[in-house]
C-alpha cells in the first residue's frame, strides 16, 4: 500500500505559476502510474495529467504546453509544475497512484478524453491540495 500527501498549492494570480508535489511513502512511485486530477467545486474529478511507470506523460488538451507531470524517484515524489494558470484551473487537486495495468490505461484515458473519475476509480488518493486562481 502506498500512502500519498499532496503539497504546493496556493492561491495565485492568473498567469502565475504553481509546482504541486505528490510525497509518496510505503512503496516506490516506479511501480506505479501516477496520475493528477483536480475537482472544482460542482463538478466532477477530471483527470489533468498521468506519468507512466516508464515516465511516459499524458495530459489534458487544456493543460498541454502549460502543465508538466514529472516525477522523481530519489525522493519517491511526482511533481505537476503549473505555468501561465488560469481562472478554470481552480480546484482541489488531487494524486492518484495505480498499480493494475488496465487501469493504468483507464487512468490515461481518462485524462485524455477529459472525463471524470470518482474518488474509489484507482486504488490510491492523497488528500488533495487547493489551487486557487485569481484575476
Amino acid at each position: 500500500q502506498v500512502h500519498l500527501a499532496e503539497s504546493g498549492g496556493g492561491s495565485v494570480q492568473a498567469g502565475g505559476s504553481l509546482t504541486l508535489s505528490c510525497s509518496a511513502s510505503g512503496r516506490k512511485i516506479d511501480e506505479y502510474c501516477m496520475g493528477w486530477f483536480r475537482q472544482a467545486p460542482g463538478k466532477g474529478r477530471e483527470g489533468v495529467a498521468v506519468i507512466d511507470r516508464d515516465g511516459s506523460p499524458t495530459y489534458k488538451d487544456s493543460v498541454k504546453g502549460r502543465f508538466t507531470i514529472s516525477r522523481d524517484p530519489a525522493k519517491n515524489t511526482v511533481y505537476l509544475e503549473m505555468k501561465n494558470l488560469k481562472l478554470e484551473d481552480t480546484a482541489m487537486y488531487y494524486c492518484a497512484a495505480e498499480s493494475r495495468f488496465p487501469e493504468c490505461i483507464r487512468m490515461q484515458t481518462t485524462v485524455i478524453v477529459g472525463a471524470s473519475a470518482s474518488a474509489t476509480r484507482f486504488q490510491f488518493w492523497g488528500q488533495g491540495t487547493q489551487v486557487t486562481v485569481s484575476s
